[in-house]
């Protein structure tokens, strides 16, 4: 049943969404709701300080991953750590440098690189623009400035060649990633005024000098807002549902649960896409390092900080795949979750996900617990899938857990598919996790 404070939960997903058009954004828009909530922002580069039971800090990597705390009641020796974890990045388009093109006739296009594995013909024929992070000159070279930047009006797009040049294009369109998918941004008839001409956009968003900006992290975006449909709303289409909606979902288990015995944590990754191997991803040691500087301002042994991840659980929450009623050929024949049915348990036989049936079972009575439904998703034995942060996560940290994520239609698509009571249900299976 929907009440008041689902739809607030839905309406503040979507708005999370429409802020969040890059990983830099999602953790910026994290930030603001933590800081909103009287969570203190710490500094990896300084020491964390003592820490006491009820005190709530968030710390961030790379302007790009997040990990969040609330302290326990009790030691984290005595009750573990409760970690939820997702990722903030999605598949897009990253801006090269050097990036303009100036073509026959004037037109302008930007040179891109494929981040992450796309559906790329979704993003044709579409009203796009920038966001990201800009690197600014600072005080000398060790310290440069990082600058947020969004465009909110559309600003490029990636047309796509008409039927009429291409009467197969309906019977299957192999796609250059270098020729077909550069987007269109002006048109200017002398050559000269096209160099610098993104920089010049840059200087004038952020309103600092040409000479200040060193360098940029730039991703293209679709600028058409979030938005449910579906006879009674009950769809939610959006880019970037894998896996913002998982960072909403923990983000609001954090802020609606009560400061516990246990130690509550929600990290958030990025490079996930592009299989978690960088300083932010979940194949580098930052989590590890954050829980055991944590242990140690808490005045743990070595052999304590031991006891401590043997007494934790994590939730990967990453989204799986919904049945799709046009090609049920594609999925397992007894295990394939529905839109609406629930958060799922991901399983695979080869480890490709942290789950095992210790942990499944634990995330299945936590949803039976909280009222809330659940499915499983595990592929068709033809049909190779692919990894999460769980299993990768484990190369780092020698702790239980389950990978686990609500059912989309079209993943990776610059629009995907998910269902309102799934998101809903994610959210009170978190939030009954944190609170236990």
């Amino acid at each position: 049943m929907t009440t008041e404070k689902n739809q607030r939960h839905i309406a503040d997903l979507l708005a999370f969404l429409d802020a969040s058009p890059c990983n830099f954004l999602a953790i910026d828009s994290v930030k603001k709701r933590l800081n909103a909530a009287g969570f203190e922002e710490k500094s990896l580069d300084a020491p964390i300080g003592h820490l006491k039971a009820g005190q709530t800090f968030y710390v961030t990597k790379n302007d790009s991953a997040l990990f969040a705390i609330r302290i326990g009641q009790k030691s984290p020796v005595e009750t573990g750590f409760r970690i939820i974890a997702a990722h903030s990045d999605s598949p897009c388009f990253r801006i090269k440098p050097h990036a303009e093109m100036h073509g026959e006739g004037g037109i302008v296009r930007l040179n891109t690189e494929v981040y992450g594995g796309p559906i790329l013909y979704t993003w044709f024929d579409r009203p796009l623009s920038l966001a990201g992070r800009v690197i600014i000159r600072g005080k000398d070279a060790l310290h440069p400035v990082s600058r947020l930047m969004k465009i909110d009006r559309p600003l490029l797009s990636i047309p796509h060649l008409a039927i009429h040049f291409n009467r197969a294009v309906n019977e299957g369109n192999p796609l250059s990633k270098q020729k077909d998918m550069l987007p269109i941004l002006a048109k200017i008839s002398n050559r000269l005024e096209c160099d610098n001409l993104l920089i010049s956009i840059i200087s004038s968003e952020l309103k600092v000098s040409l000479e200040d900006i060193i360098d940029f992290d730039l991703l293209l975006y679709d600028t058409q807002h979030a938005c449910l449909f579906g006879l009674n709303d009950e769809f939610i289409s959006s880019g970037r549902l894998d896996d913002l909606s998982m960072v909403h979902a923990q983000l609001q288990a954090m802020l609606e649960s009560q400061a516990v015995d246990a130690t509550q944590v929600i990290a958030v990754f990025d490079n996930e896409e592009t299989g978690s191997g960088t300083k932010q991803g979940a194949g580098s040691p930052v989590l590890a390092n954050l829980l055991f500087r944590v242990l140690e301002s808490m005045g743990a042994t070595t052999d304590q900080m031991g006891q401590a991840i043997n007494r934790s659980f994590m939730i990967s929450a990453d989204n799986a795949h919904a049945f799709h009623p046009n090609y049920g050929e594609k999925y397992d024949p007894t295990n394939h979750p529905a839109l609406g049915g629930g958060p799922c348990v991901k399983i695979n036989a080869n480890c490709k996900y942290m789950s095992d049936a210790h942990s499944a079972a634990i995330f299945k009575e936590l949803c039976r617990e909280a009222g809330v439904p659940c499915q499983y998703f595990v592929n068709h034995s033809d049909v190779a899938g692919g990894s999460t942060l769980g299993n990768i996560l484990t190369g780092q940290i020698d702790i239980e857990g389950v990978d686990v994520g609500n059912p989309l239609l079209a993943m990776h698509s610059v629009r995907e598919t998910g269902s309102v009571t799934d998101h809903e249900h994610m959210i009170a299976v978190m939030t009954h996790f944190f609170n236990l």
